[in-house]
């Protein structure tokens, strides 16, 4: 069955956001690094936006590229991405990721998901975003915006990321995947918020079936 009122509430999402680029998204426009992108992500985790930018622009700014990354002591990377959350665990983390690359990838990151999901730390959501983002591949990155608000639609009816990236995978057309990731994470954080959504100003009230809506933001 297609998604409901999907073109028209793309297009709506689409046209009336305005707010703040996400990270990992500004990260790829400015460098179309997969490294970059990967690495970015991998911090991204349990961190803020604004957080990530500034410890993958410290961290980057030591080495740039696997076989760099890898002479550097976990203990200088710990510096350099502090206060990312669990910053020691992903210095680790990062120097693993590096040695495979290096050792069974030339130092290139590959570009098949099943070859990212194989890397130490590396989930579904990450793996898709480097397909996205770092070599402009159809893939759908779900992180909990992308789940939250496709249920609160309508769309779908799952219980975690995985299952929604699955149902939307059959739903979703082709054209939409790039660019739903990046659009759904800025209209969550903004305006679809997981407590208190703002329904009076949202462009797909009239869409929605606010499944799950128990509080709104006036």
């Amino acid at each position: 069955m297609a998604l409901k009122h999907l073109r028209a509430i793309m297009n709506r999402v689409s046209k009336e956001l305005g707010f703040e680029t996400p990270s990992l998204t500004r990260i790829a426009r400015e460098t179309r690094d997969p490294f970059r992108v990967l690495i970015s992500c991998i911090l991204s985790l349990r961190t803020r936006d604004e957080t990530t930018d500034k410890a993958s622009e410290r961290l980057f700014a030591l080495a740039h590229s696997a076989d760099k990354m890898v002479r550097l002591p976990p203990s200088r990377i710990e510096k350099a991405i502090y206060p990312v959350g669990f910053y020691r665990t992903k210095a680790v983390r990062i120097i693993e990721i590096c040695r495979i690359l290096l050792d069974e990838f030339g130092g290139r990151v590959p570009d098949n998901l099943d070859t990212l999901l194989a890397l130490p730390g590396v989930g579904r959501k990450t793996a898709n975003i480097v397909l996205v983002y770092g070599f402009d591949k159809d893939a759908l990155p779900i992180d909990t915006h992308c789940h939250r608000i496709p249920n609160r639609i309508g769309w779908v009816e799952t219980r975690t990321p995985e299952q929604t990236e699955q149902a939307l995978r059959e739903k979703l057309p082709l054209r939409y995947w790039q660019a739903f990731n990046d659009l759904f994470v800025q209209f969550g954080q903004n305006v679809c918020k997981p407590i208190g959504p703002r329904c009076d100003i949202c462009p797909i009230a009239a869409f929605c079936g606010k499944i799950g809506v128990k509080r709104k933001t006036k």
